[in-house]
């Protein structure tokens, strides 16, 4: 892999909880397969954050205290059907939650399609999102924010020491589109790019379905609910019965109600409660290494 290059920007996040972070260009130059893009990213803030026309991918370093650091990291993918990314409630938010339980994350900003206006649920609801027509008219960007999800991981390996990481212990978790960068880098990796570990959380999974699982398959955890407005409950148990058909280590979490986009906020239902179980179930998937070691 090129040397990547790090610029490194101090930043004020007030969604965030008001501390300066690291900001990592992901590529050298520009992303490849879109050197041609000129449009501008664009950050809003308000009641639900967001981020759109992404052309030049990075990594948001979000570090816990020393006191609980666990040498793991998570790089966390946003979702918002390629066109947007929901960076408050599903990246600063999933942030202080698993920087509270040690856990070192870095919120990637992957590659967008173009959004030509300012009126984003305008021309959400133009592009007809969650629809196959949608999924087929994107998936050129589909590509590339997965290729930016695999250059992710391996950066954050190669680099672990820099954040007295174990390079061993990184992961990738994704929210709706986020979830199928983070579903489509379990199909794609390759030896620099495997993730430790992956979680899906109400996944749009496309085509990478009716992929073969890779033979060193890593452990995969996904949460949805049955009343997900845009299905993706079938798309969850798709991905959860592939793995569990060639027998690699997977736990689905399926609740009634709780609907799309719930993120980590509480709604006091019963799908409040994966994020305990996905700390547990992180902390099995350390206990088997050990033992297999």
């Amino acid at each position: 892999m090129k040397k990547l290059v790090v610029s490194v920007i101090v930043i004020f996040f007030a969604i965030s909880g008001l501390y300066a972070q690291e900001v990592i260009k992901l590529y050298d130059g520009k992303a490849p397969g879109s050197e041609n893009w000129d449009w501008d990213e664009t950050e809003l803030g308000g009641g639900f954050p967001m981020v759109y026309n992404v052309t030049d991918p990075s990594l948001i370093v979000c570090k816990p205290e020393k006191e609980v650091a666990t040498g793991k990291a998570v790089v966390v993918c946003p979702g918002g059907a390629f066109l947007v990314q929901a960076i408050g409630n599903e990246g600063y938010d999933v942030a202080k939650w698993l920087n509270s339980k040690g856990i070192t994350v870095f919120i990637l900003k992957y590659r967008l399609d173009h959004m030509e206006s300012n009126d984003i649920a305008k021309e959400m609801a133009d592009r007809k999102i969650g629809t196959e027509e949608h999924a087929k008219s994107i998936q050129p960007i589909i590509e590339m924010a997965i290729a930016d999800g695999r250059t992710a991981v391996s950066y954050v390996k190669q680099h672990a020491s820099e954040w007295s990481l174990n390079p061993d212990s990184v992961g990738i978790m994704g929210f709706s589109a986020g979830g199928t960068v983070a579903s489509g880098v379990a199909f794609t990796y390759d030896e620099e790019s495997r993730p430790a570990f992956v979680a899906p959380i109400y996944p749009y999974v496309g085509y990478y379905a009716e992929n073969p699982v890779p033979a060193d398959a890593p452990p995969m955890f996904i949460a949805c609910t049955t009343d997900d407005g845009f299905g993706f409950h079938t798309h969850a148990t798709k991905l959860y019965n592939k793995w569990v058909t060639v027998q690699k280590a997977t736990e689905l979490h399926m609740y009634q109600k709780g609907e799309h986009g719930f993120a980590v906020k509480k709604q006091g239902l019963a799908v409040d409660g994966w994020t305990e179980l996905f700390i547990q179930w992180l902390d099995l998937q350390g206990k088997k290494s050990s033992s297999e070691n």
